[in-house]
């Protein structure tokens, strides 16, 4: 019991963290705001401010549809993942500018659809997108990339180049499931929120959500069923 309740305090702590760091960030952005004299410094700042605050809002989102999962709400279609990569690189090319990182995409896929949610499937792929940001720069660049699998399955992964992940981690993640928020030793750039809420929603479209370490980073992906219908979405 009494290691029931520190793993939930525990996780309680990271999810704490994770939502405050935004804020603290975007307070400081505002208070140099107020003191900058220079427009096109200024607009950069406010565009930060609005990239920051729009990244915070979707944890947000994300947490409210983890509570509402069991209500069966997000139903199970046809998605293109391309056209869902698309969407999260376009949503957040600005962040990763302003970190001076860079987020390409690679499609190797010739199957197109697979089985799933897009809602839920677009927060995975933006809360690995978002873990990849830390790690990489203009030279080692984050890649986004959708390729077949097994011939019945399509994975979407992101790609990074940070630290390795604690073994901990990574044999929760390859037993197919991260438990609770947890805070990742040696990448403090990592979101273990992020990770926590890619797993859920993972679970819940029925796919595989694993990792592959490489000599010089990580690729977090998840596996859906393809899909033989035509989609519009």
């Amino acid at each position: 019991m009494e290691s029931e309740v520190f793993s939930a305090n525990s996780s309680t702590v990271v999810v704490a963290h994770e939502l405050k760091a935004p804020l603290s960030l975007m307070r400081q952005l505002a208070l140099s705001l107020e003191l900058e004299q220079d427009i096109d410094r200024a607009h950069q700042i406010s565009e930060k401010i609005v990239a920051t605050s729009d990244r915070a809002i979707r944890q947000v989102n994300d947490l409210t549809k983890i509570a509402r999962l069991d209500e069966a709400l997000f139903e199970m279609e046809p998605v293109n993942p391309r056209m869902v990569c698309d969407d999260v690189v376009n949503e957040l090319w600005r962040l990763f500018r302003f970190n001076h990182r860079e987020l390409r995409i690679e499609y190797r896929n010739k199957k197109r659809l697979v089985v799933g949610n897009r809602q839920l499937l677009y927060s995975v792929v933006y809360n690995f997108c978002l873990n990849a940001m830390s790690y990489g720069g203009e030279e080692l660049p984050s890649i986004v990339s959708v390729s077949d699998k097994y011939g019945t399955k399509i994975r979407i992964a992101v790609r990074d180049f940070g630290p390795a992940i604690p073994t901990k981690i990574w044999r929760e993640i390859k037993d197919g499931f991260v438990k609770q928020p947890v805070e990742i030793a040696m990448r403090p750039g990592s979101s273990g929120l992020g990770l926590y809420i890619a797993a859920k929603f993972t679970n819940y479209m029925q796919g595989d959500f694993g990792l592959i370490r490489h000599r010089d980073g990580t690729s977090f992906y998840i596996d859906l069923p393809v899909s033989g219908q035509l989609s519009l979405v």
